[in-house]
């Protein structure tokens, strides 16, 4: 009976053990991965400081252009050698409460849900995360990754360097990259030339620079430059550019 009673009491103590074992384990797991996630965030957080006082090289949709066309036209510019009409027409033609949100324009993002408009609420901030730091395409987990990372881009960089490196990395024709590419390719101008007209015409081909013309705009493009050029005057005249603006 004593052998029985002592091999009975061995098993019980296996037990435990296993479970010990199998414990250790996954907080082990648990371990590396969040460390891998917190290697990520450095690694992440270390990109965009860099980039706020070093211009991209590129971006992975850039990169991915190049690739699928074989060349694309790209050729930076600093805020102060383009056009100021550029820059309005832009935010107010794709975020004109830019200078007021901190990354997410949340009435914007309710006018769109309640309209239930099919194209969405994107401030500058976001498209410049999208196009900097992460894909295109519309899956939750690069929307989760941009929702996360967007107040962070607006903690670190003023605005006027969020405007600055939009206006660089946007796709503003097919293989046309930033400001000086599509003046050069719509208007055969620098980007610094640019007038309010060609301006207004740039941004009213965005965000499907693909499939519209700057230089031979349709009749509803033309309608929508001229819309654009008096949302650039407008926020120009109220103050909504003054955060991008010397």
């Amino acid at each position: 009976m004593a052998k029985k009673t002592s091999r009975s009491s061995r098993a019980r103590k296996a037990k435990p053990t296993i479970r010990t074992r199998l414990g250790a384990a996954v907080r082990r797991v648990i371990g590396w991965l969040l460390r891998g996630v917190a290697a990520v965030a450095v690694l992440l957080l270390v990109w965009m400081l860099a980039y706020r006082w070093i211009d991209p090289p590129t971006t992975p949709y850039i990169w991915s252009e190049e690739r699928r066309l074989g060349a694309v036209s790209r050729d930076w510019r600093d805020l102060d050698a383009i056009a100021p009409s550029l820059a309005r027409s832009v935010v107010a033609a794709e975020d004109a409460n830019f200078c007021g949100h901190w990354g997410f324009d949340v009435n914007a993002i309710r006018s769109a849900i309640e309209a239930g408009a099919n194209r969405g609420a994107s401030t500058i901030s976001q498209q410049v995360v999208k196009n900097a730091f992460l894909w295109q395409g519309r899956s939750w987990v690069r929307k989760a990754a941009e929702a996360v990372i967007t107040p962070v881009m607006e903690t670190l960089w003023p605005k006027r360097r969020i405007v600055e490196v939009y206006l660089n990395v946007a796709e503003m024709g097919e293989g046309v990259f930033g400001a000086q590419a599509a003046a050069r390719h719509w208007f055969g101008v620098d980007a610094a030339d640019l007038t309010p007209a060609q301006a207004a015409r740039i941004a009213a081909i965005l965000p499907n620079p693909k499939d519209r013309s700057a230089a031979r705009p349709s009749a509803a493009m033309q309608r929508k430059a001229r819309r654009v050029a008096d949302g650039a005057a407008t926020i120009r005249a109220d103050g909504r550019a003054a955060c991008f603006e010397d």
